[in-house]
């Protein structure tokens, strides 16, 4: 009788224990194995699929990586503005203009600002914010993302730039072109070794220390060091130097700021818009347009209180000084710094030179660090507009890629994508990534007509507006859900939060991410392993042994040490249901064997249950002599007492083809599909 005919008959006498087969759900009946692992002349499906790609692969991969970027499909999906832009119609424009005068009145405040936490003239942070924007239009794939400064990224090019306009540019130049490296070799999947705790912690860590390096401008006293806690201790020790009026204008402008901010989230008349009449409507949008346009407001309004002053005689407040007119000229970025003497009775220090090279070695590992954590920004934001749609996360990091060295190149330091700014542009109704164009022409506009006017403006108002901006990015409101869902996640979240303060942030972040991994690698190193002893039909009662996942050098050994605790125990055959275990690699293959001999030296049975054909092609280079079966009737058969079983289709195919192995013992080489 044939293979085939013997399992048919085995399946037609019902023999199988339906309740024991109840406890393997996931068993191997649900395909049929081709192959029995027994001779190189059997190929798996997988191996066969593979050897057909293989020998249908004519072309090189250049070639056809060639033919993929001329397709219309591919310059669609790298330059995503040919996707909307011909059905952009008249009330696309209209809300994209709206969107992008009402964000760029936020931008400039912001810009100014942001400049002050890079440790750079104010005008340096408007150079940053208007080329990112341009590219974005034409490269961008999420039409509520901006480009410009943000607390991440200022914050990031102040610890490795060190005030120093020449490093920060060329820090933006090359972490640009890495960016463009990371998305011609895919590497945005590596925003995913950063769980969501550790940067929910990074955030609240940096909106932390962006709102102390702001204190000084309020307070008026000296603010050194690199650290949260540095910064602390130095204000601290300065106190005495505070400046009354500053204070009290910083202060004044952030209650106003979260008042304002407040007061534009509220409406009159009905809940629902439809019903309201013309002067709700008219009313509700005026609110609605002064919470977002608070910051723009709040500066104007200091800043002619300050131009009266300042003409009177009698300001009191630390001004932000003299912006340079007009837009920076198109150069490349500084590849070397020149030496400048100092002025020792002004109080300005010498300026070393510095060449490329050392330019490079000052900047360091931020090479690495600045573009990950603008990735991992950047994927923050997209998701949170994305609306349950894909994330082309290769598409961004050109888009950003592109920006930066187009900052670069006209004095510009580093930008991202900002969450506060892209939720004003969604709220203000923006359309397509067109908004970007007139936020950037704002910023066009605003340098060329409006410096002269921008030198007048208080510093501690500046700062008021980052204050109020980035307080709430601390994630306060994530630590009540983690406790509940799961509280372990609460130690990496808080180890990154803690580490970011107390020591430099780039260290800080290393240090949280390098914990996390090692979270990882402990949890996968323990895997859950389930026991059960079940009885066959015929009343032999075995072992079941069920591990969660892949068999992998860090776990493997805690599951060998499971199994042989479990089968030392008593003498029943143990049975491993390997249904979840996906993958292997050399080490668990030895330590595999290890422990099929110890079994076979106490002469205690163990069946590998329903084990992968990769995974047992890992095995087979070991010459380790397993025991598998993948289905019911194989199982309660091999568990039958040496001479009871009855012949097998192993059996069978020895006498068929004369041969055996030393390699693998196969209860059941083929298995049908169920049978309702």
């Amino acid at each position: 009788m044939s293979t085939l005919e013997n399992e048919v008959t085995f399946r037609r006498q019902k023999e199988i224990n339906h309740n024991l087969e109840a406890q393997f759900q996931s068993s191997s009946t649900e395909f049929i194995l081709i192959t029995d692992h027994r001779t190189s002349k059997y190929k798996s499906l997988e191996q066969l699929e593979a050897a057909k790609q293989e020998n249908d692969s004519t072309d090189s991969c250049c070639s056809r990586y060639a033919r993929n970027i001329c397709r219309m499909k591919t310059l669609k999906k790298r330059l995503p503005i040919l996707n909307w832009l011909p059905q952009y119609n008249r009330s696309d424009a209209l809300g994209d203009l709206i969107a992008g005068l009402t964000v760029g009145l936020t931008v400039i405040p912001q810009g100014l600002a942001y400049s002050g936490v890079v440790g750079l003239p104010a005008q340096y942070g408007l150079y940053g914010s208007f080329m990112g924007c341009f590219i974005y239009v034409l490269l961008g794939t999420c039409k509520d993302c901006t480009i410009g400064s943000t607390a991440v990224a200022s914050l990031m090019t102040y610890q490795f730039a060190k005030g120093s306009w020449q490093r920060s540019v060329l820090l933006t130049f090359l972490t640009g072109f890495i960016e463009l490296l990371m998305a011609a070799f895919r590497l945005g999947s590596l925003v995913e070794f950063v769980s969501g705790p550790v940067s929910a912690g990074f955030t609240s860590a940096v909106a932390l220390i962006v709102c102390t390096s702001q204190m000084k401008y309020i307070l008026g006293v000296n603010s050194d060091g690199v650290s949260f806690l540095q910064r602390w201790i130095s204000m601290i020790k300065d106190i005495g130097n505070i400046r009354v009026a500053d204070s009290y204008l910083g202060c004044a402008c952030v209650i106003l700021l979260l008042v304002m901010r407040y007061l534009g989230r509220q409406s009159i008349g009905p809940k629902d818009r439809t019903q309201c009449n013309r002067w709700q409507s008219i009313i509700n949008h005026l609110i609605k347009f002064m919470g977002i346009s608070r910051n723009a407001i709040v500066v104007i309004a200091t800043t002619v209180m300050a131009m009266h002053l300042e003409s009177s005689g009698s300001n009191p407040f630390v001004l932000t000084g003299y912006i340079p007119p007009g837009l920076p000229s198109l150069a490349l970025p500084p590849f070397s710094i020149e030496q400048q003497a100092g002025n020792a009775t002004a109080g300005i220090p010498d300026v070393p030179g510095e060449t490329f090279l050392e330019m490079v070695q000052n900047l360091g590992y931020g090479l690495i660090i600045v573009p990950l954590i603008a990735l991992l920004e950047n994927v923050s934001v997209c998701k949170a507009f994305a609306k349950g749609k894909q994330i082309d996360i290769t598409q961004e990091m050109i888009a950003t890629g592109v920006a930066n060295i187009a900052n670069s190149l006209f004095c510009g330091y580093r930008s991202n994508s900002g969450l506060a700014r892209s939720a004003i542009n969604n709220a203000s109704g923006c359309r397509t990534s067109m908004s970007n164009f007139y936020i950037g022409l704002v910023v066009v506009l605003a340098l060329s007509f409006l410096t002269e006017y921008f030198c007048f403006i208080p510093r501690a108002v500046l700062a008021a507006i980052l204050i109020s901006a980035v307080i709430f990015q601390v994630q306060y409101q994530i630590i009540l859900p983690m406790w509940r869902s799961k509280r372990s996640d609460l130690v990496p979240g808080i180890l990154s939060f803690v580490t970011c303060l107390v020591l430099p942030l780039e260290i800080g972040i290393l240090v949280a991410i390098a914990a996390n991994q090692l979270y990882i690698l402990y949890h996968s190193a323990r895997p859950k392993v389930t026991l059960e002893q079940l009885e066959t039909e015929q009343g032999i009662r075995f072992v079941k042994i069920t591990p969660d996942r892949c068999l992998i050098f860090p776990s493997v050994e805690f599951v060998r040490n499971m199994v042989l605790k479990s089968g030392s125990k008593s003498t029943l055959p143990v049975v491993i249901d390997c249904t979840y275990i996906y993958a292997a690699d050399f080490t668990a293959a030895k330590v595999i064997s290890s422990m099929v001999g110890d079994f076979r030296r106490r002469q205690q049975k163990i069946i590998f249950f329903n084990l992968k054909p990769s995974v047992v092609s890992i095995f087979e280079g070991l010459n380790t002599r397993l025991v598998l079966c993948y289905n019911m009737h194989a199982l309660s058969q091999e568990l039958l007492p040496s001479g009871q079983h009855s012949q097998s289709v192993e059996s069978l195919d020895h006498v068929e083809d004369g041969n055996t192995t030393d390699c693998v013992s196969m209860a059941s080489t083929l298995s049908l599909p169920k049978t309702s």
